[in-house]
């Protein structure tokens, strides 16, 4: 399956980001137990964060993404990108 990244800008007060944290790490865990090797984190010196995934396609990649608690609760501006690995 292709891979998939999402590049996240927070755009709430850190207040409100955080209150959706817990949902946004459940919804990661239920990614992984589909398969799509999910991982998530954030910049350790900079706002924002990223989640990397595998998807079926875009479109499956943007449906997942349109899930994302952070998402839904508009707490991020994004960027969705297929990832196309050279070396593993």
């Amino acid at each position: 399956m292709p891979w998939f990244v999402k590049i996240e800008a927070g755009k709430v007060d850190k207040t409100i980001f955080d209150q959706y944290i817990p949902a946004h790490k459940a919804y990661v865990q239920e990614l992984i137990a589909k398969g799509h090797q999910a991982k998530t984190g954030y910049w350790a010196k900079m706002g924002g964060g990223m989640l990397l995934f595998e998807a079926a396609s875009m479109d499956e990649a943007q449906a997942i993404i349109a899930l994302d608690p952070l998402v839904k609760n508009g707490c991020v501006n994004y960027q969705l990108y297929e990832w196309k690995i050279v070396v593993e």
